[in-house]
């Protein structure tokens, strides 16, 4: 019949090609209008911290890479459609990717030089990962899970940052033969700072951690080293994080 001639195939052909193309433009415009409005509420949110936390407010740079890693990428599928909402998301194995603002905020918090050596404690979905990398950072990621590592590793390879180093292990310990880190950032929480990763922090570094028994409050806070190797906390808000696992 007519209808199933090769004329018409090879018509049908490029015009479902085409529908699927706008699709997928359509769909790449709407995430990132999602991932504007996230920023947006970031922004606002740094706003009313300007006094205290961040009395510079946020560094534009860092809200930059926030708008420009695409987080849908790296939550579960079955949770995509939230992917920009400002809250924490299941990610699987009991653990959650962050609430963009804490990401924002943690990350504007170590002071990055250009072109630093971060270490992650925690990679989690390999977000947090992702917008280090994006700032420049030479990222150095450790993750207790095996399952979530190994899902990480492979989604920030697809993402185009597959210059980040990734490790399974126990993070309370760090990654000593890469250190020192000109800056340390940890996304559960222990019960106290573990002294290794002091040990491999960089005389005037940055460290942001949360720091709490599980089930009581945290508080996220501020490691600096001093250059004279001394070093000085400063707890900045509550929190809540899942708790830091491992052997130690």
């Amino acid at each position: 019949m007519e209808s199933f001639g090769g004329t018409r195939v090879r018509r049908a052909v490029p015009a479902l090609l085409l529908v699927l193309i706008q699709a997928g433009a359509a769909a790449q415009a709407d995430e990132a209008a999602e991932r504007e409005a996230m920023v947006a509420e970031i922004r606002d949110m740094a706003a009313s911290y300007a006094g205290q936390m961040l009395p510079g407010g946020m560094s534009e740079k860092v809200l930059s890479a926030m708008g420009r890693v695409p987080r849908h990428a790296f939550v579960p599928e079955d949770v995509r459609d939230a992917a920009y909402e400002n809250r924490p998301l299941p990610i699987g194995y009991g653990q959650t990717i962050s609430q963009p603002f804490i990401v924002a905020l943690m990350t504007d918090l170590l002071s990055l030089p250009a072109g630093g050596r971060v270490l992650e404690i925690g990679t989690g979905s390999g977000y947090q990962a992702a917008i280090l990398a994006e700032l420049g950072m030479e990222v150095f990621t450790i993750e207790i899970v095996p399952g979530l590592a190994e899902r990480a590793a492979e989604t920030l390879e697809r993402q185009g940052y597959g210059g980040v180093e990734t490790r399974t292990g126990d993070g309370y310990f760090g990654w000593p033969e890469a250190a020192p880190f000109d800056a340390i950032v940890v996304t559960a929480a222990p019960s106290h700072v573990p002294p290794p990763l002091v040990e491999q922090l960089a005389a005037g570094a940055h460290m942001v951690i949360p720091v709490g028994d599980p089930f009581t409050v945290q508080h996220l806070v501020l490691v600096t080293k001093q250059e004279d190797g001394s070093v000085r906390t400063r707890q900045l808000l509550p929190v809540a994080f899942v708790p830091l696992t491992g052997d130690h």
